[in-house]
C-alpha cells in the first residue's frame, strides 16, 4: 500500500499470498509510472525491503528515509489506515481468496476515500465533498460495502 502523505490517501494498492522483495520493488514500479513518482519513500525496517526492492526505488530516483527500529509512531499515517481497515472492514467481513480481498479493499478504499470523515482533516474526506444545506431536497441513504457502511445525499427537490 502507498500512502499520500498530504492527505490520508491511499494512492496504490495491491494483494499477494507471499509477497517477496521483488513483487514489491514492481508494485513501486506500477505504483509510480511515467515519472510520476514522489522525491521521497518513507518505510520500516521490514525484510521485504531487500536489495531488489532498494534498487527498484534508487531507478525510481527515490529517496528512501527509514523509521527507527520497532517506532511505529513514526509513520502514523501507515498505522491509522491499517488500524481503519482493519476495524471498519476486515473485522467484518470473510475474505475467501486474493480477488476478493482485492475487490473489498477497493470498495472500502473508494468509501474511505469520497465519504468517511476524518477528524484531522476538519471532518472533510480525502477527496473532499460538497456539504448540502437542508433547503436541497430529501436526505436519502446509500449503502456501501454491501451494507458495512453507509453514506448520506441529499436529493434534488
Amino acid at each position: 500500500m502507498v500512502l499520500a502523505h498530504d492527505r490520508p490517501e491511499v494512492v496504490y494498492f495491491n494483494v499477494t499470498e507471499h509477497a517477496t522483495a521483488q513483487w514489491v520493488g514492481q508494485q513501486m514500479v506500477e505504483a509510480f509510472p511515467w515519472d510520476t513518482a514522489p522525491r521521497y519513500l518513507l518505510r520500516d525496517r521490514d525484510a521485504i525491503y531487500g536489495e531488489r526492492f532498494r534498487r527498484r526505488v534508487r531507478s525510481l530516483l527515490i529517496k528512501e528515509v527509514i523509521t527507527a527500529p520497532r517506532s511505529p509512531w513514526q509513520n502514523p499515517y501507515v498505522e491509522r489506515i491499517i488500524g481503519s481497515i482493519r476495524r471498519d472492514c476486515l473485522d467484518h467481513i470473510i475474505v475467501f481468496n486474493e480477488g476478493n480481498l482485492k475487490r473489498i479493499l477497493t470498495r472500502y478504499f473508494e468509501y474511505y476515500h469520497r465519504w468517511r470523515t476524518h477528524l484531522g482533516l476538519e471532518m472533510d474526506t480525502p477527496h473532499g465533498r460538497d456539504v448540502h444545506t437542508s433547503d436541497q431536497g430529501k436526505v436519502v441513504e446509500v449503502p456501501d460495502l454491501g451494507g458495512l457502511h453507509h453514506h448520506y445525499v441529499r436529493l434534488a427537490a
